[in-house]
């Protein structure tokens, strides 16, 4: 049901320099549908077999992302460098489209401050926040932090669902099943470090995970969401 729900999601990104391209990337590797936006061609036909749809276009106009449907994606995710003027105009207009989610990238601290009075629900820095990290947050709803350790294996915060409510970690025996391992358990102020096999999870609790990005995935898609 996890894979259904997330399969659902339509995500597009804007602009494909390299925190741009990264996105795209990361979010393909999710398994997620994502468009690739960019008024360069040579950078659209970079990513025509990444993406799940890859158009050249100039988002500062109005015309163009109707045209494109842009209203019809969940997500959309502006990763213009360059042009703080055709990232804020582009992110006006996806407001005034009425687009559900939009995260920016913001080159400085001017350029964050006229984006978040304009209306963008999450602004990032690309030099501080990884492109992979964001677009984990971005997919997952129960992951709360992401943090690479290798290409392959990651420590992840996940938020314990109902499903998980009141069974021990010897009742879910994740190590065996998924190969992952929880370090801690924070609750509410509390820490709980190096937990017992006997200590109950529960619902609201944050699990602090390590392991191989593919078992913690699968875990999260099998066990965390609902």
């Amino acid at each position: 049901m996890g894979e259904t729900a997330l399969k659902k999601k339509e995500f597009a990104v804007i602009g494909l320099g390299r925190f741009g391209g990264s996105m795209v990337q990361a979010l393909s590797d999710e398994g997620v549908e994502v468009l690739a936006i960019d008024n360069d061609e040579e950078k659209v036909n970079q990513f025509a077999n990444i993406a799940s749809h890859a158009v050249v276009g100039d988002t500062t106009d109005e015309a163009v992302l109707k045209s494109i449907g842009i209203r019809n994606f969940d997500h959309v995710i502006v990763a213009i460098g360059d042009n703080i003027q055709a990232s804020i105009l582009t992110t006006l207009i996806l407001k005034e489209l009425g687009v559900k989610h939009i995260t920016v990238k913001a080159t400085n601290d001017y350029h964050e401050k006229v984006l978040s009075r304009i209306g963008a629900d999450q602004v990032v820095h690309p030099e501080r926040d990884m492109g992979r990290r964001i677009a984990h947050n971005i997919v997952s709803n129960n992951v709360l932090d992401y943090l690479e350790l290798s290409d392959e294996h990651s420590i992840v915060e996940i938020v314990a669902s109902r499903r998980l409510d009141g069974n021990t970690l010897i009742d879910l025996d994740i190590r065996a099943k998924y190969g992952i391992n929880i370090v801690a358990i924070k609750r509410g102020r509390d820490i709980i470090v190096s937990p017992q096999a006997t200590d109950a999870i529960r619902q609201g609790d944050i699990l602090i995970v390590i392991g191989a990005d593919t078992d913690i995935t699968r875990f999260e898609k099998n066990v965390v969401e609902e």
